[in-house]
């Protein structure tokens, strides 16, 4: 049923994308953003009852309809499956972005591509050459495969049902939610939410990065992951970033201009500067990596039926 429901929201994805922001962001932003202002009075305590509210109770929610429907028939459980995965997961948040960008610079575009990857992080991109277009690019690609297809994938197929996929989707959102929220306040109500998403993603990460390694440059990725990811602003996110970088043998990370100001980043990676051909490179490594998730939970599905 997972592999079903997985190739059915890939075909479903393509033939009607999703927006992301306006359908699944914004609303669940709302929803954390409900939950912080009747919770928040600066505790910890506050902030582990809140996150059990916010994303605890949805998915335990979502679960019992979930057993109800299977129990009714099968075909309603995966049609639950299907709506769950094709709202938290799907290469569409991020690839349109990637691709205009990748056409831009194909172009000769740049003040196109400079737009184009502002409006998709949210960052300053005045005085960004190619070269750092592409390099912001790739790893914004590799970081937004883990954050919403890798990682989805991976507690989809840990808890029973969609139960898995929206665990993470919300514990992502409210984290970064709440954290934003408190930042000028230094209390210890977003530090639960932060801590739990943190064994939350432990081992997608490592997932991630281990099938970047498998269908890249084993070597350098492993070599890259264990010596530069934790010079990584966001050591987690670094896991992920430096596999990467040493699968398709790119540098990634290194200082960059953003606007007047130079921002200080670890070097990532092994071998040439990025560059347009690394974008499609990235492209490769993702799907092929998709294809090795996909070839699993088909074993993993044919183990159990001859079990």
């Amino acid at each position: 049923m997972s592999l079903l429901s997985l190739i059915a929201v890939f075909l479903i994805e393509q033939l009607q994308p999703l927006d992301y922001r306006r359908v699944i962001a914004e609303p669940l932003g709302a929803w954390a953003d409900f939950i912080e202002s009747r919770f928040n009075a600066g505790a910890y305590r506050h902030g582990v009852l809140a996150w059990c509210m916010a994303v605890l109770l949805p998915v335990l929610l979502v679960g019992l309809a979930y057993g109800l429907l299977y129990s009714l028939s099968p075909i309603l459980g995966l049609l639950l499956n299907i709506g769950v995965l094709y709202l938290t997961m799907g290469f569409r948040q991020f690839s349109h972005h990637y691709t205009e960008i990748q056409l831009a610079l194909n172009l000769g575009d740049l003040e196109r591509a400079r737009q184009l990857l502002g409006e998709w992080q949210g960052r300053s991109t005045s005085g960004l050459n190619s070269e750092d277009i592409a390099r912001l690019s790739i790893e914004g690609a590799l970081g937004a495969s883990h954050r919403h297809v890798f990682a989805v994938l991976l507690w989809f197929i840990i808890l029973p049902g969609p139960c898995g996929a929206l665990l993470y989707r919300l514990a992502l959102i409210v984290r970064d939610r709440w954290q934003a929220a408190n930042a000028a306040q230094h209390n210890d109500f977003s530090a639960f939410p932060h801590q739990v998403f943190g064994m939350i993603d432990w081992l997608p990460l490592r997932a991630t990065a281990s099938a970047f390694a498998i269908v890249g440059d084993f070597e350098d990725a492993a070599y890259c992951w264990r010596t530069q990811s934790a010079q990584w602003p966001d050591r987690d996110l670094g896991v992920v970033l430096a596999a990467g970088a040493g699968a398709l043998g790119v540098q990634l990370g290194r200082p960059v201009a953003e606007g007047v100001e130079v921002s200080d980043r670890a070097e990532l990676g092994l071998g040439d500067p990025a560059d347009v051909e690394f974008m499609q490179s990235a492209v490769g490594l993702v799907w092929r990596a998709t294809v090795l998730w996909m070839l699993l939970l088909f074993l993993l599905g044919l183990a159990s039926l001859v079990g």
